[in-house]
């Protein structure tokens, strides 16, 4: 691993090591707003980490564009295609996981369709099934639900294929224009919507086209309506993040090639990230700031964001050559960046199912059992336990790097 590289890994692996913080919290009734999701318009810290995620694959695809490009057409979108299947189907089996569902947690019980007897135990995920609930009155009725089929690492998989795709055959200026027409493209199809509120929950344009293609049942059902946050339509906005973090990434590679990062490059990153910070800033006036439905004002000035902590990041690593205790803990999960993130979700759906008593499992067992009763703000014990599966899982890419072990896709 180059110098060159290291600061970007330092930027992947903190990009990382927050999404598994926000996302394991001891009680998601006890999260400090930081580390809460805006609502719905605006931006909180937590509304960063996807979209730097999403520019750090960018980057990444940057530095093997050149081996892309050596090989042949076919070589190419054969390494295309297979990563992007990978990416995909894994974020499907980490949504269908366990495979199995408890009875009585998507509904308040699960009964016989004869005598109306609650039972209990568990019921099997197949791609739909078959869940039965109590209505209020006590009528049994059947409902049918579906493993929902996007989500975050099948955004990643999606925004990276098209991303790759253009940065591969348009090249240069005509690819950034590509990325500019998305943008602009996605501002005008949401004006399709309502035209009182096109950027609202019930006005946006894109879920009735989501429900059209996925399937009601298959699509996230944590909004006050039926409503995909990384559904199929908002991912065209964040094919131009992938592709901002490809032009950084090129730019970086071409400039700094060999000597480390030069001060003119820094320089020229920081100017590039203020003026689309402050873009992004003006286009919020009109199109608003929202990750839910990945607005384009949302791109630009999270891609801005982005720059300036790249360009902070080089400065203080490469440039004063200040490599921390922090840097080295970023850095070993930047090496396994997806494995880590999807061990996060993996382990604590399995060990949900072995239950120990009155709700705890294997995997809450040192929030219910300890950091629960840390005085002060419930919220305190929250994160503690959040940095704590922080600390787990670090201990697992440190082995891992001690190892030589780095798993790709």
């Amino acid at each position: 691993m180059t110098q060159r590289l290291y600061s970007l890994d330092v930027f992947r692996g903190a990009t990382v090591c927050l999404m598994i913080l926000v996302n394991n919290p001891g009680s998601w009734s006890y999260i400090y707003a930081p580390l809460e999701h805006a609502p719905w318009h605006g931006l909180t810290p937590t509304d960063l980490v996807f979209p730097f995620f999403l520019f750090a694959v960018g980057n990444a695809l940057a530095m093997v564009m050149p081996r892309f490009e050596q090989g042949t057409p076919g070589q190419f979108w054969k390494k295309l295609l297979k990563r992007t299947a990978l990416i995909f189907l894994i974020g499907l089996f980490l949504n269908w996981w366990p495979f199995v569902v408890q009875a009585g947690q998507w509904v308040e019980s699960a009964v016989t369709a004869g005598g109306g007897e609650i039972q209990k135990g568990l019921i099997f995920k197949g791609f739909t099934w078959t869940d039965w609930v109590k209505n209020e009155d006590g009528t049994i009725q059947a409902v049918e639900r579906g493993v929902r089929i996007m989500g975050v690492l099948q955004r990643i998989a999606l925004a990276y294929f098209f991303a790759a795709l253009i940065a591969y055959y348009l090249k240069g200026a005509r690819a950034f224009y590509a990325a500019t027409l998305l943008l602009l493209g996605y501002w005008a199809l949401c004006l399709l919507g309502n035209p009182t509120d096109p950027y609202s929950l019930e006005g946006w344009f894109g879920t009735d086209l989501d429900k059209a293609v996925l399937g009601s049942i298959h699509m996230y059902k944590g909004e006050r309506i039926i409503f995909d946050p990384e559904g199929l339509i908002s991912t065209i906005p964040a094919i131009a993040q992938v592709l901002f973090g490809f032009f950084v990434g090129n730019y970086i590679r071409l400039k700094s090639l060999g000597n480390g990062a030069a001060s003119s490059t820094v320089s020229g990153l920081f100017v590039a990230g203020v003026a689309l910070l402050l873009t992004g800033f003006c286009w919020d006036m009109v199109m608003p700031i929202n990750k839910k439905i990945w607005t384009s004002s949302y791109v630009v000035y999270t891609t801005g964001l982005a720059i300036i902590t790249i360009a902070t990041m080089m400065y203080l690593i490469e440039i004063r050559g200040i490599k921390s205790g922090l840097s080295r803990f970023f850095d070993v999960f930047g090496k396994n960046a997806l494995f880590v993130f999807a061990l996060s979700a993996f382990l604590p759906k399995g060990l949900a199912l072995i239950k120990l008593d009155d709700g705890v499992t294997p995997w809450n067992w040192l929030y219910k059992k300890v950091l629960v009763q840390v005085p002060g703000a419930p919220e305190n014990g929250s994160l503690l336990y959040a940095l704590a599966v922080i600390s787990f899982m670090w201990l697992i890419c440190y082995w891992l790097d001690r190892k030589k072990i780095y798993i790709k896709v």
